[in-house]
């Protein structure tokens, strides 16, 4: 056969097939097998693909970065946070880029310097990290990092040999009146002037390097839940640097749990409410993706709970208004996961549970 008129149909076969063993996922032993969970993990699989397609095919030109969603309303990952805006891209240390933007209304931003491993071992180390607090501004807001291995004046964010990918958190109290902060990246310095002709080879690997990217995500964070599992209706004991070795920020204290809970039974969390800057809890399913809170009441975050009188809070997941506490909705769901964040907290508190008939 003339090599220039191979067909490639068996690189689609290989990545398809790749694919169908991503769902082993779904027939895991602790898995769930109720016919809710299970759609949600079929569906979750296929939002897994659309976000490892768009990542590792049409955005994976580091010296073309391109700031895309890595989730949204839809596309859930990891317990994906409500009240975030989740920006990624992919980068070379090889390479220097330079960030501008303007600072917007948004309460909290960071972006991260990350080894994106989670194909390989289901780690995503951070790498370098800046937020608002670190940063320099001009009179009107507006700011410029740089993003490069070698020490920069001014707002840095360092990588390393193996950084692969910055993620860009933007965290509101209220979307609906907060601005975000408008972002672009652009490389500088050395490289080409225009992407390269896509080839074979090229497709082939970024076909199958997607596929293993959704291997790993969904296997690390179905891992994940079988540890919470372990321990039901209470915060999973663990050390934050787990967290972090997946992409976790350093100044957000992650508090992770599993609720298993028969029909009239709610879930009640309760905490004191340290010094910080903000803190949120939400509902997830059992893949750990956020539920519906576009059009459902499942999550809480500080600007919409009603405090105790002595200034802690109550938190009831149920299916429906208990009538006492702030409400969370466990939509449907009679297990699941759940997350709580306090965010650059003075001292961190582990929020007790317990449940209770209503």
């Amino acid at each position: 056969m003339n090599p220039q008129s191979q067909h490639l149909d068996h690189v689609w076969r290989t990545f398809c097939a790749a694919l169908a063993e991503c769902g082993d996922v779904l027939a895991r032993p602790a898995a769930p097998t109720g016919p809710l969970d299970q759609a949600e993990g079929l569906r979750y699989l296929s939002r897994l693909t659309r976000t490892a397609l768009n990542m590792l095919v049409d955005s994976a030109d580091p010296d073309f970065p391109r700031l895309f969603l890595l989730t949204d309303d839809k596309i859930k990952i990891g317990a994906d946070n409500p009240d975030n805006l989740y920006q990624q891209c992919v980068v070379s240390p090889t390479r220097t880029y330079r960030i501008t933007g303007q600072r917007g209304s948004v309460p909290y931003f960071s972006i991260g310097s990350k080894a994106n491993r989670y194909a390989i071992d289901g780690t995503m180390a951070s790498t370098g990290e800046i937020e608002f607090a670190d940063m320099q501004f001009a009179a009107d807001g507006s700011f410029e990092i740089i993003v490069s291995r070698d020490a920069q004046p001014g707002n840095w964010l360092p990588m390393a040999d193996d950084t692969s990918l910055l993620i860009v958190r933007q965290t509101f109290d209220d979307k609906h009146t907060q601005a975000p902060a408008e972002v672009k990246i652009e490389r500088i310095g050395p490289g080409p002037a225009a992407p390269a002709l896509l080839t074979p080879a090229a497709i082939e690997a970024q076909l199958l390097g997607a596929a293993r990217w959704v291997q790993g995500t969904a296997g690390t964070f179905a891992t994940w839940s079988e540890w919470f599992k372990a321990t039901p209706n209470r915060i999973y004991e663990a050390d934050q640097s787990i967290w972090q070795r997946a992409g976790g920020d350093p100044n957000i204290w992650y508090g992770h749990l599993y609720f298993d809970l028969q029909p009239g039974e709610a879930l009640v969390i309760e905490t004191p409410v340290p010094e910080c800057r903000m803190w949120n809890f939400q509902i997830d399913n059992w893949w750990m993706e956020s539920l519906d809170h576009v059009h459902q009441n499942v999550w809480i975050n500080n600007s919409q709970a009603r405090l105790e009188a002595d200034g802690s809070v109550v938190v009831v997941c149920a299916d429906a208004d208990p009538g006492f506490g702030n409400w969370v909705d466990l939509a449907g769901h009679r297990s699941g996961t759940g997350l709580w964040r306090w965010i650059g907290a003075h001292r961190t508190l582990t929020p007790q549970c317990r449940v209770v008939r209503v």
